[in-house]
């Protein structure tokens, strides 16, 4: 038994050694596959109880030469830094020099606020906003910041706390830049003298120092910052903000970052009593603890600390496991951050994915910004775009042939109602086949609660992203119930207000309105106005059926252009229309009046479909709401639309009347087209329903017109079915105003309806083919792109569209869905 148990204790170092070899393998693994694909250049280094485990480094050290990164190789830590500022302050109050509870302006006279202590500069609670966007104004491309600049640039402009003193933690960079200031002007010293004094010598960090721009040299160990574009690595080093240190700029090795490390341990340069308190959370002044100590993250208390790094091509990592006396050290100098991500989760035995590339190959790319096609390769890496030009594959990468034809950016349909179907059908197959990767919802006042839609899509991912205003409608529904057909009293309108705020906050593009609907046609300007200020306050947009597109178009534009103008948002026409056929040919008057709004400051634009017919209720064949007046229903048949090509694609109350025209329902029932309007108003409502008809009544010179203004963008206003433009709009833009009548430039119509549809409502990092933004993307043939959906048939599905990505993944593919779920709920961002 005594044999069996020496024999156990034993093995036990062997076992656990065996753990650690198998993730340093793994380790090793993964930081070779990161490197082979331009995802990592730089040092890790693993060490455990003062002994170097793991330490490797891969690439170069400078983008203008081919110069291998070595173990002496000092990288730009960032706001690793800071834990090395923090330890001068603390060294010069072992020293008796200063205490961490005193004003900084006892040490710094001119710093402007008087309520700030050293210790919340250190564990950032001190309320100062960051001071890039200050010094931004205030430079010229001649000037490079300083620590003593800075600190006059506060004292003159004085700029606004964030928050009070004490009552909050915000991360903020200006904390350390004047902690740097204080620690020159208590020791007499300059940064980099008292460094090298105080904590380099004594620990032999022979290549560690701090280094900014005013200095007139630099260490030959120095690395240098990159980023890959093109395939090739160019510079992306210091800038002119760069003569600033505490926040950043002390270089260090990965050997000399370990020392440092152990250091720690001990009370080589600091009491270990002293450092305790570095490594403990620091408090608000209601006793809430802000997991920040001084100059680190206090992740797990008493085991776990680390601090992450990240400035022009730098990214740095440590990551201090006390309790096991476990270092891992991650630099990077190539713009990429993902073995920061990957490494410690390896280490602590967590799952990884790792990142997944491919290739695109043999494409003319059309970016999305209007300029020319051009030739090259487009790079993913898992859900975003990483590389454009003429690039390699890398091993075992997987790759599409693109076999000549255009990629472009995935189409952002501006107004869509495809989300009705998207619960039975989440390929969205509708969408995908003309290339749209990207819905907005929430069309015409009508929406859904955000909390709602993101439900959904938890409970069925679906294949498309999806973006929403809030309807005014909606809000009034809520408020006011069926007591709709009215104005709404204030009180209601605050309530609406409150409403709106809430679905803002949460992500919704802005405020639309179907001010043509029932639901909302009773509503004052005033009322919209009021929503639409919230909507402006909180970086929200405002879209809109306005009004009138037939009889009082010119009044429905102008109540639009007052919103902007009064509620001081843009603002967006739905589906651009003249709907009147006595005011056909007007539409040159039109933009003239919106460009007129525009050199005034107003930013109205619009969204068009290629179609001349629209869909929609009988009922907006009445502008004044009289459903059964004979004269009205014959002022319709004559001016709002053409009955012998208009046709009813959901009639409830007679089944087989679906798909015939309102003159075939009229020679059925032995009456003229306006009595029969009269008993499709007339049975749909008796039964509380409203019928759907697919209406001609728009002329197609109007429609090329609208669709030139350079601020107009495509949409669809389409769903899964009824009017072929919900299956067909985007690749008809394409193959019938583009290719056959020559109407716009291909680069412009895709512009259209990417780039241009991503800023009209105010999506972020889409509609464009560029480095970081997400990889929504279509593949097509200009040569046969062609929609075919009819109103007889309005699910056929378009040809020329090769292959649709969405975040990446693969959607759609040769007129077949691709069963991969990866559409997002795109949230406004406040810019």
């Amino acid at each position: 038994m005594k044999k069996l148990l020496f024999l156990l204790l034993f093995l036990v170092p062997i076992i656990i050694f065996s753990q650690e070899s198998k993730k340093i393998a793994h380790i090793d693994s993964v930081l070779n596959y990161l490197h082979q694909r331009q995802l990592f250049n730089g040092s890790l280094l693993i060490g455990k109880e003062g002994k170097i485990l793991y330490k490797k480094t891969f690439g170069n050290a400078d983008p203008k030469n081919d110069t291998p990164l070595n173990n002496s190789s000092a990288f730009n830590l960032a706001s690793v830094s800071k834990q090395f500022f923090s330890m001068m302050i603390m060294i010069l109050k072992e020293q008796g020099k200063l205490n961490y509870d005193e004003s900084v302006q006892k040490y710094l006279p001119n710093f402007p606020y008087n309520n700030i202590s050293i210790r919340q500069l250190m564990n950032h609670t001190s309320g100062l906003p960051d001071y890039f966007e200050i010094a931004k104004g205030d430079m010229t491309l001649l000037d490079t910041l300083s620590n003593k600049s800075l600190l006059e640039l506060l004292a003159l402009k004085k700029p606004n706390l964030v928050f009070q003193s004490g009552e909050k933690w915000q991360y903020c960079d200006t904390n350390y830049a004047i902690l740097a200031s204080v620690l020159e002007m208590v020791s007499g010293s300059t940064s980099d003298k008292f460094f090298q004094q105080y904590i380099a010598a004594p620990l032999k960090m022979n290549n560690s120092y701090v280094y900014h721009l005013k200095m007139k040299s630099y260490p030959p160990s120095r690395v240098f910052g990159m980023r890959y574009e093109g395939g090739k690595s160019l510079s992306n080093d210091l800038i002119r903000f760069d003569g600033v240190v505490g926040d950043g700029n002390v270089y260090a090795s990965a050997e000399d970052l370990y020392k440092w490390d152990q250091a720690l341990y001990t009370g080589k340069i600091l009491n270990k009593s002293s450092f305790t308190e570095a490594i403990t959370s620091g408090k608000l002044n209601n006793g809430a603890e802000t997991k920040y100590g001084f100059g680190w993250d206090i992740i797990e208390p008493g085991k776990t600390v680390a601090h992450t790094g990240n400035w022009v091509g730098f990214n740095a990592a440590i990551i201090r496991y006390i309790d096991k006396n476990q270092t891992l050290i991650i630099l990077d100098n190539s713009s990429n951050s993902y073995a920061n991500k990957l490494i410690p989760n390896i280490w602590e035995e967590k799952p990884i994915a790792l990142p997944q590339t491919q290739l695109i190959t043999n494409i003319k790319v059309i970016d999305g910004t209007g300029l020319p096609a051009y030739a090259a390769n487009v790079r993913l890496v898992d859900d975003r775009i990483q590389d454009i030009g003429s690039l390699k594959v890398f091993k075992n990468e997987s790759t599409t042939d693109g076999k000549g034809k255009v990629l472009a950016p995935g189409f952002i349909d501006s107004h869509s109602h495809h989300a009705s179907g998207l619960d039975e059908k989440p390929e969205g197959i509708a969408a995908t086949n003309q290339g749209i990767t990207t819905i907005v919802i929430g069309q015409d006042g009508e929406s859904v609660p955000i909390d709602t839609i993101l439900s959904s899509i938890k409970k069925i991912p679906v294949s498309i992203n999806i973006a929403t205003y809030t309807g005014q409608a909606w809000l009034r529904e809520k408020i006011m119930k069926d007591d709709v057909g009215r104005k709404a009293t204030t009180l209601e309108i605050d309530a609406m207000k409150i409403l709106l705020a809430s679905e803002m906050d949460k992500g919704s593009l802005g405020l639309s309105t179907g001010l043509e609907y029932e639901a909302a046609y009773y509503s004052s300007r005033d009322e919209v106005v009021e929503l639409a200020k919230v909507a402006a306050s909180k970086g929200g947009r405002y879209i809109s059926h306005i009004r009138s597109e037939d009889m009082h178009l010119d009044e429905a534009i102008d109540e639009i252009i007052d919103i902007g103008r009064e509620a001081k948002i843009p603002v967006q026409i739905s589906h651009l229309k003249i709907a009147m056929r006595s005011r056909w040919g007007n539409s040159g008057l039109i933009l003239k009046k919106l460009q007129q709004a525009r050199l005034e400051g107003i930013n109205i634009t619009a969204d068009v479909y290629p179609y001349t017919m629209w869909n929609s209720t009988p009922r907006v064949l009445f502008p004044e709401k009289d459903f059964d007046n004979l004269a009205s229903a014959e002022f319709a048949t004559q001016e709002l639309f053409d009955p012998a090509n208009s046709v009813m694609v959901r009639y409830a109350p007679s089944p087989t009347w679906q798909g015939k025209t309102v003159t075939e329902i009229a020679a059925i029932n032995n009456e003229t087209a306006a009595q029969a309007l009269l008993r499709i108003i007339r049975e749909t409502s008796a039964i509380g329903q409203d019928g759907t008809i697919v209406a001609k009544s728009m002329s197609e010179t109007d429609i090329s017109n609208f669709l030139k203004w350079p601020f107009s963008n495509v949409c669809s206003d389409g769903s899964m079915g009824g009017h072929p433009r919900g299956h067909g709009s985007f690749s008809r833009v394409l193959g019938r105003y583009v290719r056959e009548q020559k109407l716009i430039p291909l680069e412009t119509a895709i512009q259209k309806m990417t780039s241009l549809s991503a800023e009209n409502v105010g999506i972020k990092n889409r509609g464009l083919i560029a480095p970081g933004y997400f990889a929504d993307l279509v593949l097509f043939d200009p040569n046969t792109i062609m929609d075919n959906a009819t109103v007889s048939n309005p699910t056929a599905l378009s040809t020329g569209i090769q292959s649709v990505w969405v975040n990446g993944k693969l959607v759609y593919n040769e007129q077949k869905s691709v069963p991969n779920f990866t559409g997002k709920f795109i949230k406004m961002e406040k810019n």
